[in-house]
């Protein structure tokens, strides 16, 4: 039996959806009862409330379960979230725990400069010291990201980031989707493995808007603007401050980089298509022009 955690989250719903559609049995587990409605309809997919953080919680959903895909929040507790988890499913006799991790496509970056970059790195470690089994997905930035910039595209025609011109190679959120379930269904087969995953193209934030306007049908730009006013533009929509600064930090140590460089090997070995960042567009017109609601997870980068 599956177990997909945060699975009212963006990254955790799109692989519930996924398998799902692929008619594999699974539970999913939610923390907030509030969220859970997005579980509903769903064939084969059995939502149960837990706690990652609190052990006591989780007897249901860890009954009789072969292998996890363990996804939480990237705020300041996923190093406890995880580590908590992890003794968790040892305990309840998991066999196997795929983390959902991540890896930024621009060559030379320091993830041990970050927490949330560095907590992934932890609690990778972590994991393999364990004694269980395990498997590391490490996507790059989500496509989903720049439906972040919607309330900009909308008001303002532009997609405004302190990226200079960096390139960046996003993935679809789709495609890991595709490639965790495949891995959920033989997940023997792929223990003690790490699979790299970007998206087919590195590409310019000004790229990324050209092909955004394609989708739009009118012309999206790209403006290069100061990390302090981007974190003021984030905290005017609400972000948390610490959240909106983290996010600040990490563009501007890809700015000071620069250069990302694709891998499409994970996407080669499961005979997953790569989505373009055209393609993505294209599907998300409406959500990009603000004509449907959009569910934000604060691990997107």
């Amino acid at each position: 039996m599956i177990l997909v955690t945060a699975a009212t989250g963006r990254p955790g719903l799109t692989v519930v959806k996924e398998l799902s559609r692929n008619n594999i049995a699974a539970r999913a587990l939610y923390r907030t009862v509030e969220k859970a409605n997005v579980l509903d309809n769903l064939p084969g997919i059995e939502p149960v409330e837990g706690d990652m953080m609190m052990p006591h919680t989780l007897g249901n959903a860890l009954k009789d379960i072969d292998v996890v895909l363990m996804i939480s929040g990237a705020g300041p507790e996923l190093l406890e979230t995880q580590i908590t988890f992890i003794d968790a499913c040892k305990a309840a006799g998991v066999k196997h725990i795929v983390k959902f991790s991540g890896e930024d496509s621009i060559v030379g970056f320091d993830a041990e400069k970050f927490r949330s970059t560095r907590n992934h790195a932890q609690i990778e470690r972590y994991l393999m010291a364990s004694g269980m089994a395990w498997t590391i997905l490490r996507p790059s930035q989500f496509m989903e990201v720049y439906l972040e910039e919607v309330p900009t595209i909308v008001a303002e025609d532009a997609v405004i980031l302190p990226a200079g011109n960096v390139t960046m190679a996003p993935v679809a959120l789709v495609d890991v989707a595709k490639i965790a379930s495949a891995i959920l269904q033989d997940y023997k087969r792929h223990a003690s493995q790490i699979y790299k995953i970007t998206g087919p193209e590195a590409l310019t934030i000004a790229q990324i808007c050209s092909d955004i306007s394609e989708a739009l049908g009118r012309t999206i730009t790209y403006v290069d603007c100061s990390i302090e006013e981007k974190i003021e533009r984030w905290l005017k929509l609400g972000y948390p401050e610490v959240r909106a600064r983290v996010f600040a930090q990490l563009w501007a140590e890809r700015k000071a980089k620069g250069i990302s460089k694709t891998y499409l090997g994970t996407h080669d070995w499961f005979n997953i298509p790569p989505t373009t960042m055209k393609q993505f567009a294209s599907d998300n017109a409406a959500a990009f022009k603000g004509e449907v609601g959009i569910q934000m997870t604060a691990g997107i980068k």
